[in-house]
């Protein structure tokens, strides 16, 4: 982890994750410049490394300015951008009322270098929107968390996702920040962005076990693809539930809802980091899609409570990981079914045998 790699001022944030593998390397690059977003490279040399033009980068011409060396060792690259978090209440007489759009690129972000932990591999970027007449934000943050990993395993906190070494974890963490209606609920719009030759799909999974995620059944993913191929390269992955507490427990959830994948006819919010890497072909060859994800329900007054809402997403490249069923689980499958079999079958035998010996007080007659 590099926090502003060839850069001595922190009034800008850039966080560099970099895994080397024996053949290959993977580049994370998180960044508040501009709307919040982390660009992903995959490359095929275990030494390739990030370049960046501060002083392009920081200029009103950005394209450019990040780069990966050597460049021709990328294989694959792609970008997500958290664009905008909208705020509305479901009024009964009047339908669903939406509040002035908190846009994310307006933000004023603390330096995450006070946040960064080299031995736990975490940071935290923590904002406040530029202007706030409603005062939302007087004691109150928007944040997300950053985590990377260095081998499989499993988040000890819930929703326990599942993670690689090719993995990392982003939090989305809303703290303290007052609701403007009486039933509000909170909608994050996040943007992807896909070089030509890559698309976007949305999926969903369901499965009866639940062992590490209570009463939650189901995982969505939003995978990119090879149209060539129909190989996956990367994806984002979120168990369908956010959390209300710092400590979240069962009774904690918050329903989350993605509202389907949508292509974007419109332009980017600035965003530097994603503009200094794809430049041009940004509005030509690049595919933008947008997502909506939604945290509220039937149990929105979770937030109106507690006012805490976080939400954990994994990001990595090529396959998600997917849950098995555990030795516990499978063992106690295994006794709850195969004991009343072995019953029945024993049951069985029983009556068979029984039947051949029936009892009988008469001799057989010679």
């Amino acid at each position: 982890m590099q926090y502003n790699p060839g850069w001595n001022g922190s009034s800008v944030n850039l966080l560099y994750v970099r895994a080397a593998g024996p053949g290959d390397s993977l580049h994370y690059v998180w960044s508040s410049i501009g709307a919040p977003a982390v660009l992903l490279v995959a490359t095929q040399s275990p030494s390739s490394a990030l370049r960046v033009n501060w002083t392009q980068l920081l200029s009103s011409s950005p394209a450019g300015a990040i780069w990966i060396d050597p460049p021709d060792s990328v294989v694959y690259s792609t970008a997500v951008v958290f664009t905008k978090l909208f705020e509305f209440s479901e009024a009964k007489p009047l339908g669903e009322l939406f509040y002035p759009t908190y846009d994310l690129s307006e933000f004023s972000w603390d330096s995450l270098n006070h946040t960064l932990n080299h031995t736990a591999l975490t940071a935290e970027l923590s904002g406040v929107p530029d202007t706030d007449p409603s005062g939302s934000f007087s004691n109150g943050s928007l944040a997300f968390r950053v985590t990377a990993y260095e081998a499989s395993g499993r988040d000890g906190r819930l929703p326990s996702l599942l993670h690689t070494a090719d993995s990392s974890q982003l939090e989305f963490i809303l703290a303290g920040v007052a609701p403007r209606g009486n039933s509000s609920r909170f909608v994050l719009e996040v943007a992807t962005v896909e070089e030509a030759g890559a698309v976007r799909r949305l999926q969903s999974e369901r499965s009866i076990d639940d062992e590490y995620t209570p009463t939650i059944f189901e995982v969505l993913s939003l995978v990119a693809e090879s149209q060539n191929s129909s190989s996956t390269l990367g994806f984002l992955q979120w168990k369908a539930t956010a959390y209300g507490s710092r400590s979240p427990r069962r009774e904690d959830g918050i329903q989350c809802r993605a509202q389907g994948l949508q292509a974007a006819n419109w332009s980017l919010p600035v965003s530097s980091i994603v503009q200094a890497y794809f430049g041009d072909s940004l509005g030509s060859t690049c595919t933008i899609s947008a997502l909506n994800v939604s945290f509220g329900g039937e149990e929105g007054e979770v937030y109106q409570e507690k006012r805490y809402l976080s939400w954990s997403v994994l990001l990595g490249f090529g396959e998600p990981p997917r849950d098995t069923f555990s030795p516990l689980v499978i063992s106690i499958t295994a006794v709850a079914l195969g004991t009343p079999l072995a019953m029945l079958l024993l049951g069985s035998c029983l009556v068979l045998l029984a039947q051949r010996r029936r009892y009988s007080e008469y001799e057989p007659i010679n």
